[in-house]
């Protein structure tokens, strides 16, 4: 018997908005990597998920969804899409069943890529399986997949047949990271993604599209973690909402956020929450690139 022969390589996961990229992920790789809550363009870093077999291993780059830019954050999430596209092997195109416009510009970047695509539809519990295969008929007409593959994030479905696809499309080679690790981030930015998912979770209308969020020190200490962090926002009136009546919205978001980060790191922490107002952060690009995006 020869040695097995072992693959290695990275899956950029492309879609729009809300498609369902940051469930898959998780499902994935069976933990809570990437923040995953119902509101569009959460995802703002490019979140590295590692998935070990014994004779594979995926590198998953999670991109913000296709968009146009804005200002100048989301240019900055576009440049990860771009990057994540460079640094790929293979691209997973993710689609929701029941889509109805795809913006042209989407396939526009496809076409300009040159490597396999895969074509992944997602939420296929949601609808009709003629509805469903109408839709990848259709999208198959304008842009030439390599694979369609059908799934349903949230549920579970056919995620192992997507990482057989996978397989199939990446080069040989030896594992880039050590097979039991997750992910290349720091425990300090998951700590900041899932006070941030809170916010998220917590708060309406503008006020988490405001907000960003800095791990100012991240101690391991002896019976706990302790974090100080800085919530930074536009305005002084977001500071007000953030921290509400009495300070009882802040209070609830700490609660929850500490919970989160115990459930992560599987310990203790204490967590100290500060509101910081940075007059127009998204639109100043030194900002933008102080705050890591």
């Amino acid at each position: 018997m020869g040695e097995i022969e072992h693959k290695s390589g990275y899956a950029a996961i492309i879609g729009k908005p809300n498609a369902g990229k940051s469930t898959l992920m998780n499902k994935l790789l069976g933990t809570k990597l990437s923040i995953t809550t119902h509101k569009p363009q959460t995802t703002r870093h490019q979140v590295v998920g590692i998935h070990s077999e014994d004779d594979a291993q995926i590198i998953f780059l999670d991109t913000p969804g296709i968009i146009r830019p804005k200002y100048e954050l989301q240019k900055a999430m576009m440049r990860f899409v771009e990057k994540a596209e460079m640094d790929a092997d293979v691209i997973l195109f993710i689609v929701e069943a029941g889509e109805r416009k795809l913006p042209d510009h989407a396939f526009q970047a496809l076409k300009d890529l040159r490597k396999p695509v895969i074509l992944l539809i997602n939420k296929i519990d949601l609808k009709e399986q003629e509805e469903v295969e109408a839709l990848a008929k259709e999208l198959n007409e304008r842009f030439e997949f390599t694979e369609t593959v059908f799934v349903s994030a949230l549920q579970g479905v056919n995620i192992d047949g997507l990482l057989k696809v996978i397989k199939e499309h990446i080069p040989k080679g030896p594992p880039f990271y050590p097979k039991d690790e997750l992910s290349e981030h720091p425990v300090r930015f998951f700590a900041s993604e899932l006070v941030r998912e809170q916010i998220f979770l917590q708060y309406h209308e503008e006020i988490p599209y405001s907000c960003t969020v800095e791990i100012v020190q991240y101690e391991e200490r002896e019976d706990l973690d302790y974090i100080s962090a800085d919530i930074i926002v536009n305005r002084n009136s977001q500071k007000g909402m953030l921290i509400g009546k009495g300070g009882r919205a802040i209070k609830k978001l700490g609660t929850e956020a500490r919970k989160s980060i115990e459930d992560f790191v599987g310990r203790k922490v204490f967590l100290d929450l500060h509101v910081k107002v940075r007059e127009k952060w998204r639109e100043d690009e030194n900002w933008v690139r102080n705050l890591g995006y």
